[in-house]
């Protein structure tokens, strides 16, 4: 139902487990009009992430909530840590591990619907990883 409130507590969500993450979308298609996803995304200690991408024509917002991220945007790796934001324009490579012993999360915002992807992601990931 798109434009209604939602209210999710901290473990509420859907969940989509890989072997180095965790992806939990609170908002996302018809809940948001198919405008805007948004994600927690946990990697394990010593966790490796998506791989480098790029998404053609959304922008893609990221912050940091727990831990230390270390994301890469063109060719370029910065460990961030809790409290720190950072915004990828459409069309830029870019990825995201973690490096540490501790766990590490991001909040994503996706520029239009994203968990339609998550199922394929998913696959992918344990066939790769």
């Amino acid at each position: 139902m798109s434009g209604g409130p939602i209210v999710l507590g901290p473990t509420e969500g859907r969940v989509y487990e890989m072997p180095d993450m965790r992806a939990v979308f609170k908002a996302d298609g018809e809940e948001t009009g198919e405008r805007y996803s948004v994600s927690e995304w946990w990697v394990k200690l010593h966790g490796k992430g998506p791989g480098p991408h790029l998404h053609a024509t959304e922008d893609e917002l990221f912050y940091v909530i727990a831990g230390t991220m270390s994301v890469m945007v063109a060719d370029a790796w910065r460990d961030l840590a809790a409290g720190s934001f950072i915004r990828i324009p459409a069309g830029t490579v870019h990825d995201f591990e973690n490096r540490t012993t501790e766990p590490a999360a991001l909040l994503n915002v996706f520029m239009g619907a994203f968990e339609h992807n998550m199922p394929a992601i998913v696959a992918w990931y344990e066939e790769h990883r």
